[in-house]
């Protein structure tokens, strides 16, 4: 298990924070389900118990769709997703790489896009991998 920090994180508007235990290189990831293609985020992965909600946990609103069992959380003020709890591993928290302080998602120049669309809950186990999205940054 690689060492972890904690790392401080929230919203746009700041009225969500929380922090959350993470290992010093970030592995980025999204996914290509109805409600991650829409949100676009890059996503880190931790464990339930890394996260802690430090201030406006009343502000957070929550949607569940399809089967109830991911729950996704975003500040009722601002909009943004801030986090969500997988479906595919309901222990596992995916934070929105963009919520965390001094991170960018145009900091990961690959990130690995699963298979959202056949998930691995309805499909046997198997997961797939749909491919990789790649960002290059032009020189100003």
């Amino acid at each position: 298990m690689p060492e972890t920090k904690p790392r401080n994180a929230s919203c746009h508007c700041g009225r969500v924070k929380f922090t959350v235990e993470l290992p010093e290189e970030l592995r980025g990831a999204r996914c290509n389900c109805s409600i991650c293609s829409m949100k676009g985020a890059v996503t880190v992965y931790a464990p339930i118990e890394a996260l802690t909600i430090v201030e406006g946990e009343d502000a957070l609103g929550c949607y569940r769709f399809n089967t109830g069992t991911a729950a996704h959380y975003f500040c009722s003020n601002c909009g943004i997703h801030c986090f969500h709890r997988t479906r595919t591993d309901p222990n596992t928290y995916g934070i929105n790489a963009a919520c965390l302080q001094g991170v960018s998602p145009f900091d990961f120049t690959e990130v690995p896009v699963a298979d959202g669309v056949r998930h691995p809950s309805d499909h046997g186990g198997v997961r797939r991998q749909f491919g990789v999205l790649r960002f290059e940054r032009f020189e100003r």
